[in-house]
């Protein structure tokens, strides 16, 4: 994990102000560099006008033995901020090594040339869709700043679910600026930030020619799906993306020929269990083990005890050393409007909370199908008057989403991510008084699973209206939106702490399984009912939201999280309508 701060200005050179620099230095406690490039050229009125390129970047070191700073400057003096994780490209996998270096390397060989026919806007143009080439070879997370030295072009973009922060802004004075959060820049609102859009490589011109070429920050674009129209699904050419487009623009067509009741025999639960394992070992066989006395975990998972983040733990364990411990990050509210009226007395107002109880059933679950690994239980307690102190910090992280549910969501990342709470013994009794922290850096998320399988209300109230037309418009539309609604935000507020977050659901290769595949083959809507005497697996009377992962669950042993109901963060952890029960979601913060 890493921070981006990159400014493009005809007055000065523009560094982030006191309170980014901390903000951007939490999320890469490692290292912390700047560099500035500047460039001359002449107006079309003839004038000589100097422009200042800036960047600061820090790094959270996770990869290979030496931390790389950034940013990463060739040796033909281009400049790269890369906040990722390159698990493939260019055909080979998987890339264990530090891969800021060889993503800068892929970059810097990537050559074109042209005839001096050609114009400079054509030639820039050409070269920025040979860049979205290159990128679209990468299987992974990541946002970058690359500054083509050579060509005097400047590219920034996200991946194409938008897993990472980047956030870009224009000025009063028409500096362009990029960074990873959301900042204070000369006195102007912070709220004026927007997500770059995750559907393509952005680039500028820096020395443009011809008309316009007094404006020299113009953005342009070049469409992932033009990027990668010609890529290969083989071979030395990672076809992935290509794969997805396809499956996003034909899914309306993609019903079973035989509609059968899934079960945990079905060819689908196979194929998915496989594939989230390959995803699962690419996050996992390159975490950086450190020995230090006492032991600590390098591994956590976000855990409220749901579906989700239980299978991954169980995957997780058949991947990860079985010596090392595995930390499972539990958290729970007081939420005076609930627990004013319902929980007098002595009773724990955090053990009495969804996502605590669904947690420690799993805990127990995990410690019965794999004793032999040190499961650590962590019980993040969070007062009122504690949240309401980070409130504004919490506040300024998400932003620019600006909503009581963005709120609600937020507050539950940011508190489990921080990692501070306390441990027991076993999964049933109250956690200790003594404080943990976490020393992992790697922390699973089962973000993405509702996406891809159909595991909230809306789909069920989406089949229910319009049967598996509307259900797949649905789904269709809520993976499209992941960079927009949730990735970024998400990016922001759990790496305040030093923290990355992994989303093994959201490798290339499992959502483009999951995209081609039949609905009737990852979801239960619609099928017949049937009588126990007539079932042949009790797994068949699954509930339809997300079945093909809650029969993956039954066949790994753990029944009861196979049955668990899909509840929203905000509401297992408590953090939703705090306040007041009038306030909903959609509506914005005041």
């Amino acid at each position: 994990m890493c921070g981006i701060w990159c400014a493009i200005s005809t007055q000065r050179p523009v560094w982030p102000c006191a309170e980014t620099l901390r903000q951007l230095e939490r999320r890469g406690p490692d290292s912390s560099s700047r560099s500035h490039v500047t460039l001359e050229r002449t107006t079309s009125a003839g004038q000589p006008e100097t422009t200042h390129i800036t960047f600061h970047s820090t790094v959270l070191s996770l990869r290979g033995h030496v931390t790389v700073e950034q940013p990463y400057k060739s040796s033909s003096g281009s400049s790269l901020c890369w906040n990722g994780e390159a698990w493939e490209f260019a055909g080979h996998s998987p890339l264990l090594r530090n891969d800021t270096e060889a993503v800068a390397r892929l970059l810097e060989s990537e050559t074109c040339t042209y005839s001096e026919t050609v114009s400079r806007s054509d030639a820039v143009e050409r070269r920025a869709h040979s860049t979205a080439k290159t990128l679209a070879c990468i299987a992974g997370p990541y946002a970058m700043v690359y500054h083509d030295s050579s060509n005097a072009i400047l590219y920034f973009g996200r991946d194409f679910l938008g897993r990472r922060s980047l956030l870009t802004r224009t000025a009063s004075d028409g500096t362009l600026l990029l960074s990873s959060v959301a900042g204070v820049v000369g006195g102007e609102d912070e709220t004026a930030w927007s997500e770059v859009e995750a559907d393509g490589l952005c680039y500028v011109d820096l020395k443009p020619s011809g008309a316009g070429c007094d404006s020299p920050y113009v953005i342009k674009k070049v469409p992932y799906h033009l990027a990668n129209s010609n890529a290969r699904v083989s071979g030395s050419s990672v076809g992935w993306l290509s794969t997805i487009t396809f499956a996003r623009a034909h899914s309306k067509r993609i019903l079973s020929a035989t509609h059968t009741r899934l079960d945990v025999s079905a060819p689908a639960i196979r194929h998915l269990e496989e594939l989230l394992t390959s995803s699962l070992r690419r996050r996992l066989e390159n975490i950086r083990m450190t020995d230090t006395v006492p032991p600590i975990s390098h591994l956590a998972i976000l855990f409220s005890g749901g579906l989700d983040c239980t299978v991954l733990a169980r995957l997780a364990h058949d991947i990860y050393p079985t010596h090392q411990s595995i930390d499972l990050l539990n958290v729970a509210f007081e939420n005076p409007r609930v627990h004013k009226s319902n929980f007098p007395g002595s009773t724990s107002a955090y053990e009495l909370c969804p996502d605590r109880i669904t947690g420690r059933a799993s805990h127990a679950e995990l410690m019965r199908v794999c004793p032999d690994r040190s499961w650590v239980f962590i019980a993040i307690d969070v007062p009122y008057a504690e949240t309401m102190a980070h409130r504004q910090t919490v506040v300024d992280l998400m932003q620019p989403h600006n909503t009581e549910m963005d709120l609600s969501i937020s507050f539950a990342l940011y508190f489990a991510s921080r990692g501070i709470g306390s441990t027991s013994s076993s999964s049933n009794m109250p956690a200790s008084d003594a404080v943990y922290t976490t020393g992992a850096k790697v922390l699973l998320s089962g973000l993405g699973a509702d996406e891809l399988f159909g595991g909230y209300q809306r789909h069920a109230t989406a089949f229910s209206r319009k049967g598996f037309t509307g259900l797949l418009d649905e789904l269709d539309l809520d993976i499209g939106r992941l960079g927009k609604r949730n990735l970024g935000r998400d990016d922001r507020v759990i790496s305040n702490w030093g923290r990355e977050a992994r989303y093994p659901f959201l490798d290339e290769d499992l959502l483009a399984w999951a995209m081609a595949t039949p609905i009737t083959e990852k979801c239960g809507f619609g099928e017949s009912e049937v009588s126990r005497e007539e079932m042949e697996d009790e797994s068949e009377l699954l509930e339809p939201g997300k079945k093909v992962l809650r029969c993956l669950a039954w066949k790994l042993g753990m029944q009861q999280v196979a049955k668990e109901k899909k509840r929203a963060i905000q509401f297992g952890a408590r953090t939703a309508k705090m306040e007041t029960g009038k306030t909903k979601g959609t509506q914005l913060l005041s």
